[in-house]
């Protein structure tokens, strides 16, 4: 993994997206080239075309990033790199016209007479991205990428560790073997297969307590990283590890800026952002508004009490998805696959999230923020409180209508599901940025269109 600008990306899918932004910069030039012209003046590339085919790599690799055709889980299956790669290739129509509008260039002429020239830019973005990705398999099925890694420790802790090492496909990591510290190697050459070192150690535990000083020092001089497993979850899968959480500790550890210049651009941040998606959705939630109405005749929006910031009690604006009675005579219950509270509507509603665009009033009403924790009912926080330490620390930051925790897991309708979403949230809070919430901006358009955690 590594960090730009706050956010956290594996180092082999910027890579890739480098890689595939340039070779369709390339193509894309070629493409665009006026006829006679020549591929390099004498000052260099041609600039009108030059400036146009950045610009529709660029838009493209965006989409592409947003369609979620960077992440290694989707690399790695053909199946699911086939449905995103053409769903991001319809989105990128759009947004290709749109950017070139914003941009002052000519769309007819990018369209050409004969009204393919999008197409064929389409076609030779697809054409690099085959290119790329075979590459890419051909490195990976030679285990170029591999990180094997040494698991030193035991017990429940350590099977926690074992889990999210082989649980997780975005960071490449392999568990290259799993011994008990009194049987830790005391020199860094551990191979895999007797031809690779391993890339690191993780430790289930503190990394003081279970390995000498020296032992440690000797293999970080050769190159090897030495990680708690606390430390490999928050570096390398974006959580903070809840086991390893001492009470009272995140909330000493991590204030929300205090500087007025960061609490105005966030508050710019979100107006902005709220303001444009309520412009670019406004007939279609006056289509749901009728949906709504047609469907059963009662209300439109449905108002309900959250936990705020700071623990203050507000109330969050939704469409109706439910029943109006829908919890009489059970009270506040999780939500459910095939919920039979959901009317025939919001069961439509629902899988797009359309329901939850009303939250914009609130966002512009101060109470919430547009990135941050999802905001909980009263009696879901009072339960999840009470087994969950550190669940508290949530409300140091606004609630918001998407969130790190809502990109990387699916919805939480259980307690444990609370507990590994609550690893995301503690990660957020710790690591926020402008750039953080940008990205989780455009994370959120693959989870809305594949409908990933809906119910």
């Amino acid at each position: 993994m590594t960090r730009l600008f706050g956010s956290l990306l594996p180092v082999e899918m910027l890579a890739l997206w480098l890689a595939d932004s340039l070779l369709s910069f390339i193509v894309i030039y070629l493409l665009l080239l006026p006829s006679g012209a020549s591929v390099m003046g004498a000052a260099g590339l041609h600039p009108a075309t030059a400036n146009l085919a950045a610009v529709l790599a660029v838009t493209i690799g965006l989409t592409a990033l947003a369609i979620g055709l960077y992440r290694p889980e989707i690399c790695l299956r053909a199946r699911r790199l086939l449905v995103n790669t053409l769903a991001a290739g319809v989105a990128a129509f759009p947004a290709i016209l749109a950017a070139c509008l914003a941009f002052g260039f000519d769309v007819a002429h990018l369209m050409g007479s004969d009204r393919l020239g999008l197409g064929r830019v389409l076609m030779a973005w697809l054409a690099c991205l085959l290119a790329t990705r075979a590459a890419f398999s051909i490195v990976c099925h030679h285990g170029l990428l591999d990180r094997p890694v040494l698991l030193i420790g035991s017990g429940a802790r350590a099977a926690r560790a074992r889990a999210a090492l082989t649980g997780e496909a975005r960071g490449f990591f392999r568990l290259a073997a799993s011994v008990p510290p009194a049987d830790a190697p005391s020199a860094p050459q551990v191979r895999m297969g007797g031809r690779r070192r391993i890339w690191g150690i993780v430790v289930a535990g503190p990394v003081d307590a279970a390995l000498p000083d020296a032992e440690v020092q000797r293999w970080r001089a050769a190159g090897v990283r030495v990680l708690s497993d606390a430390e490999f979850e928050e570096q390398h899968l974006g959580r903070i590890d809840l086991e390893a959480l001492r009470p009272g500790e995140f909330r000493a550890a991590v204030r929300p800026p205090d500087r007025p210049v960061d609490a105005f651009l966030r508050r710019l941040f979100d107006v902005v952002i709220s303001l444009a998606v309520l412009a670019l959705t406004a007939p279609l939630l006056l289509l749901t508004a009728l949906a709504i109405k047609l469907d059963d005749s009662g209300p439109i929006f449905y108002r309900q009490e959250r936990v705020g910031l700071s623990g203050r009690p507000f109330m969050l604006l939704k469409f109706r998805s439910m029943r109006v009675d829908a919890e009489a005579g059970s009270g506040p219950t999780w939500a459910a696959n095939d919920d039979p509270r959901v009317t025939r509507a919001g069961r439509f509603i629902r899988r797009l999230r359309i329901d939850e665009v009303p939250q914009i009033f609130n966002v512009l009403q101060g109470t919430m923020s547009f990135v941050g924790p999802r905001p909980e009912r009263p009696h879901f926080v009072r339960q999840l409180e009470a087994v969950l330490p550190g669940y508290r620390d949530r409300s140091v930051v606004k609630p918001g209508i998407t969130g790190w925790a809502q990109v990387n897991f699916p919805y939480a309708a259980s307690v444990e599901d609370a507990r590994i979403k609550l690893g995301y949230d503690l990660y957020y809070i710790k690591h926020r940025s402008l750039m953080l919430d940008l990205s989780i901006l455009l994370a959120t358009v693959r989870v809305i269109l594949f409908q990933e955690g809906a119910r």
